[in-house]
């Protein structure tokens, strides 16, 4: 038998009464199943936020399930949405610089088959990392920048990114800041690691500020990248305890786990539809 082809739909908008059951009465009609629901509402802001996974009909395209589901929320129910399923693997470039600790990990992953995408390219601005992407068969790109250079190599990566089709970008500890106009001219989803729990130690060297500062507890944060530094929606947070005995390097060994960690779990969340996001904040459905 066929694996049965799944949807999930993320959706938000002004709370309504009735909202569960409506959703679920349109993909009833139609002869769905319901996998996986999940609602949250924000009681200060009114909004009502939900995720909901199902199967679809035999016989139905997903594409025009789709279109009939973004319809019904469009018109019916006065919601935005956006919505997936599960045939599409989503195309997705990793940037790096030196470090490879977060690249390694999430090829990996990607390898043991934890993440439903295809990693097509490998972007940097250093060749360090260039001998492994190719020992794990990935395409490697190598676009050195600097500040005389940055306007003319980001519209090289965003030549390639256009060319190869990618649909998210992960920083894996790549250590430009992407412009505002890169941003905006990508139009899709990038996703950075920052090695510090935000909104402190913001910008370079936050090990050092942390060290500085004599913090007890270090963090990493995976956050969508926006035109303004360190500063996009944030998907996930950890931390680990440290104490006067530990140097910059102990902070800087103890980090590069805990950044492992944070940016494979939002890899995997964004690629299973699970982040909604609003304003500046997210939604992280269970």
């Amino acid at each position: 038998m066929s694996t049965p082809v799944t949807l999930t739909a993320l959706l938000y908008g002004p709370d309504q009464t009735g909202l569960v059951a409506r959703v679920a009465g349109w993909i009833f009609q139609r002869q769905g199943n319901i996998l996986h629901a999940d609602q949250h509402r924000d009681r200060e802001a009114g909004i009502f936020f939900q995720r909901i996974e199902w199967e679809i009909a035999p016989g139905i395209s997903a594409n025009d399930e789709e279109k009939a589901f973004l319809e019904f929320s469009r018109n019916v129910i006065k919601m935005q949405a956006r919505i997936a399923d599960s045939i599409h693997r989503p195309r997705v470039a990793l940037f790096v610089s030196k470090a490879g600790h977060c690249f390694h990990d999430l090829v990996l992953r990607w390898r043991a088959g934890d993440f439903p995408c295809e990693i097509v390219a490998v972007v940097s601005n250093h060749l360090e990392l260039a001998s492994v992407a190719q020992s794990y068969g990935l395409p490697f790109h190598h676009f050195p920048i600097f500040a005389d250079t940055k306007v003319a190599g980001e519209a090289a990566q965003l030549a390639l990114l256009n060319e190869l089709g990618i649909e998210l970008v992960v920083l894996a500890r790549y250590m430009q800041v992407l412009s505002g106009d890169f941003l905006e001219k990508f139009g899709r989803p990038v996703i950075n690691i920052h090695h510090s729990f935000l909104p402190a130690f913001a910008g370079g060297r936050p090990y050092h500020q942390a060290h500085a500062r004599g913090v007890k507890l270090i963090g990493a944060t995976a956050h969508y990248a926006t035109r303004d530094l360190d500063e996009g929606p944030i998907i996930h947070q950890d931390v680990a305890r440290v104490t006067h005995r530990h140097g910059v390097e102990d902070l800087v060994r103890k980090g590069r786990e805990l950044e492992k960690m944070v940016l494979a779990q939002a890899v995997h969340w964004h690629l299973e539809n699970r982040v909604l996001v609003y304003g500046n904040k997210t939604v992280v459905f269970d």
